[in-house]
C-alpha cells in the first residue's frame, strides 16, 4: 500500500546527486517517498581508495547502507551492531588502525575487491549488491574509472582525501583540491541517461567541494544539468555544517562559511535553493531572479525528518517545473 506521498509523487522521476552521512539522510527520505525505481542516486567516489589492499569506498557504502536501514543510527556511517574482531587484531599486529573497518564493513570490501578483480565493474556489482538488500532504488557510482580526490594543504602536501579526513582528522589548512585527470574520466554507462531522464536533479546536503564537485568534475554532467531543473539543499546551518568539514574548507579558501555561498558555488545551473529557516536573514537582500529560494526546517534527526523534509523539496521542484513550463 503505497503512502500518501507515494501516490502524490507516483509518476515522479528524481536523480539525486550525494555523498556523506547528510546526502545519506536525505536519500533515505527521498526514497520513502518516490515509488519504487524513480529514485537513482549518483554518489561520489572521489572519496574511494585502497586499504589492506581491499577497495574501500565511504560514499557509496554510506548510501547504501542507509537505504537498506543497515546503517549505524548514532553514527551515520558504517554497519549497525557492528563488531570489530580484525580491526582489534590488526592493532595487536600494530597495523595501520587510523581507517576504522568493522568486521561486516571488512566483509563487503572483501566481496567487492573480489568482485572488481574478477572483472566486474563497480556499477554491476554495486547493483548486486543492492538487489541483495532489497533497496528499491537505483544506486549508481558516479564512475567506475578509479577517481580520485586530493587535498593539497597549505604546507604544500598532496594528501589522498581520507588521508586528510580520517588519518589527518582534517587539522591541514585547505589551500586547494585536485582532481586529477577528470576529464579524461566518463561518468558510469547510466549516470548521463538517469539525468536526462530526470523530472528533477536534486544535489543533496553533502559537501559541495569533496562530494558533490567530484560528480560535476566528470564530462557531460554540468551540461546536463544546465538544461535541468535543479535543486540544492544546503548543508550548512548558520555558518556551520551538522556533520563534516564543509565550513571550515569554504573559511579557509577564503569564502564565508555560508548557505548564500553554497548557492553561489552552484549558482551557473541552479534552479532552486533549500535553506534553513535560521538563515533567513542571510537572504534578506538576495535577489532571487533565477534562482528561487526554499526555507524550511533541514536538520534532519529521525526519520521522520528526512521524509518530511524530501516531500518538501519534491513539492518544491514540482512547483519549478510548473514555472519552467512554456
Amino acid at each position: 500500500m503505497m503512502t500518501d506521498a507515494a501516490v502524490e509523487f507516483s509518476d515522479f522521476r528524481v536523480a539525486a546527486l550525494a555523498g556523506g552521512v547528510g546526502g545519506a539522510k536525505l536519500v533515505r527520505g527521498l526514497d520513502s517517498v518516490l515509488q519504487p525505481g524513480k529514485l537513482t542516486v549518483i554518489v561520489n567516489t572521489g572519496d574511494d581508495f585502497v586499504h589492506f589492499g581491499l577497495q574501500i569506498c565511504p560514499d557509496l557504502d554510506t548510501v547504501c547502507y542507509a537505504l537498506a536501514g543497515l546503517a549505524d543510527p548514532m553514527k551515520g556511517w558504517g554497519r549497525a551492531d557492528e563488531t570489530w574482531q580484525v580491526f582489534t587484531s590488526l592493532a595487536e599486529l600494530d597495523a595501520p588502525t587510523w581507517f576504522q573497518l568493522g568486521d561486516k564493513d571488512l566483509a563487503l570490501h572483501l566481496e567487492r575487491t573480489r568482485l572488481l578483480q574478477s572483472g566486474w565493474s563497480l556499477s554491476a556489482l554495486t547493483r548486486g549488491f543492492c538487489d541483495r538488500w532489497n533497496i528499491r532504488s537505483r544506486v549508481l557510482p558516479m564512475c567506475d574509472e578509479p577517481f580520485r580526490t586530493r587535498v593539497r594543504t597549505a604546507e604544500g602536501k598532496l594528501l589522498g582525501f581520507q588521508e586528510y579526513f580520517v588519518r589527518e582528522r582534517c587539522e591541514p589548512k585547505v589551500q586547494e583540491f585536485v582532481f586529477a585527470h577528470a576529464e579524461n574520466i566518463q561518468a558510469a554507462p547510466e549516470v548521463l541517461p538517469a539525468l536526462l531522464e530526470a523530472d528533477l536533479v536534486v544535489l543533496c546536503p553533502s559537501n559541495p567541494w569533496v562530494s558533490i564537485d567530484p560528480i560535476l568534475h566528470l564530462p557531460g554532467i554540468r551540461e546536463i544539468l544546465q538544461e535541468k531543473v535543479v535543486v540544492a539543499v544546503s548543508p550548512i546551518i548558520q555558518g556551520k555544517t551538522i556533520k563534516g568539514p564543509a565550513a571550515k574548507m569554504f573559511a579557509e579558501l577564503g569564502i564565508p562559511p555560508s548557505s548564500l555561498s553554497v548557492l553561489d558555488h552552484y549558482a551557473d545551473f541552479l534552479d532552486g535553493f533549500v535553506y534553513d529557516a535560521l538563515d533567513r536573514e542571510v537572504f534578506q537582500n538576495y535577489d532571487a531572479e533565477r534562482i528561487i529560494l526554499y526555507g524550511t526546517d533541514t536538520l534532519m534527526k529521525t526519520d521522520e525528518d528526512k521524509t518530511r523534509l524530501a516531500a518538501e523539496v519534491l513539492r518544491f521542484g514540482q512547483n519549478l517545473i510548473s514555472r519552467k513550463a512554456p
